[in-house]
């Protein structure tokens, strides 16, 4: 009998372990104090530092930590020091699933903050679920991380819908154009901003007269911009990353082709001006969605809800200039530190998030302001437009200003 029971025994130990190696990760549920100690608040950030997308995860991160530097320094919150651990994904999801599974098992942060891009941030979603942990200040608009919602994310900029949206209005009823088509990355991003671009002509009886991709990761333009320029499109909207973008103008500049070029927010105003700095981009209608005001105007005077920001960058960043990017993880800081002093020292996950969400009119100075809700976890939805001008992107105020003269 002994001898039997320990054979069974035996068998039904094997049996399982065979199951836990088919088995997914599975993340413990944390208990309310996970991630924090008297002295400290740990969050994780995944976001790209090298790359084709590095300089979007270093504007961004470079923006929040001149803030919580700042904070850090005054106290921290409520006696604790914010601390963030940095990973880099290089934009790649695989890589940032298995930082964030780091993030959670090894590290026990106590949430996740500036993630940067949408097939990176798309695919941690369900970690997120299962760990019941906030996610905030995500560098990116696409609609998965809106729709359906989900209790543990807090978006603070505008969506890609918006920024499409509110480009597409003013093309057709501005500039009164209906050959409009879109070029984009072959992924999760691509195809929000080419749905949000679709649903937006919709409105208008009109569809693209053209869809042109290329691979993330390539420059590789060359098939999409025969497409569109075949097509006789007035206007591009373009859902991508600077290097692709910036090679389609040029591209375009050899083929004597020049519509209006637009691009999402995602793209980076710096990197773009950068990438096109020896193009003769003059004669160019270049214009950039932005979910915040520029920091600093084309005459130097800075926004009064940036003042702050501009005063930070340089004491603890010295030599790197105010940009949109940074601007919006400089933001994305605020919002984080706000909450952790409206939740008060005893600090949980769900203090967390039911502080961030009870805000309204949360003043950065100036216009700009942020308001969450119980069922609302996007704090802003203004849209604002940059025109590429002498280098640098500047406010872009009126439309009429982009309208061709016949024949060009």
């Amino acid at each position: 009998m002994r001898g039997g029971l320990r054979v069974l025994l035996l068998v039904v130990f094997a049996l399982w372990l065979a199951s836990c190696q088919d088995a997914e990760v599975q993340i413990p549920l944390a208990p309310a104090g996970l991630g924090v100690t008297d002295t400290e608040v740990t969050f994780g950030s995944s976001l790209a530092l090298q790359g084709h997308a590095g300089y979007l995860g270093q504007e961004t991160l470079r923006g929040a930590m001149s803030y919580l530097q700042y904070v850090n320094e005054q106290g921290g919150v409520h006696g604790r020091a914010i601390r963030v651990i940095t990973r880099d994904d290089s934009y790649d999801p695989p890589k940032c699933l298995d930082n964030t599974q780091r993030f959670l098992i090894e590290d026990q942060v106590f949430g996740l903050f500036c993630y940067v891009g949408t097939p990176t941030t798309v695919k941690i979603l369900p970690l997120v679920e299962e760990a019941q942990v906030p996610l905030l200040g995500m560098f990116t608009g696409a609609n998965a991380l809106r729709e359906p919602f989900m209790p543990y994310l807090i978006n603070v900029r505008a969506s890609y819908y918006q920024e499409t949206n509110a480009a597409v209005e003013h093309l057709v009823k501005d500039l009164k154009l209906t050959r409009i088509a879109v070029f984009y990355q072959y992924d999760a991003f691509g195809f929000d901003g080419l749905t949000g671009t679709e649903l937006a002509l919709k409105r208008f009886g009109l569809e693209p007269v053209a869809r042109g991709s290329y691979v993330r990761g390539t420059h590789d333009i060359s098939e999409g911009l025969e497409r569109i320029r075949e097509s006789g499109a007035e206007a591009v909207v373009m859902i991508g990353t600077s290097d692709p973008c910036a090679n389609f103008i040029r591209k375009s500049l050899e083929n004597d082709y020049s519509p209006i070029f637009y691009m999402v927010s995602f793209v980076g105003a710096k990197e773009l001006s950068r990438n096109l700095l020896q193009s003769d981009t003059d004669r160019l209608d270049v214009v950039m969605s932005q979910v915040v005001p520029p920091p600093v105007s084309s005459d130097g005077t800075v926004a009064e809800s940036a003042q702050e920001f501009v005063r930070l960058l340089e004491k603890y960043f010295p030599g790197e200039e105010p940009n949109f990017v940074g601007f919006e993880g400089y933001i994305n800081a605020k919002v984080l530190v706000e909450g952790l002093r409206r939740a008060g020292r005893n600090l949980s996950r769900k203090s967390f998030l039911e502080a961030i969400t009870a805000m309204t009119n949360f003043s950065l100075g100036g216009d700009v302001g942020l308001t969450f809700g119980p069922q609302d976890h996007q704090g802003m939805d203004k849209v604002y437009f940059t025109r590429l001008q002498e280098g640098r992107f500047i406010l872009l105020d009126d439309w009429a200003q982009l309208r061709r003269e016949e024949g060009q």
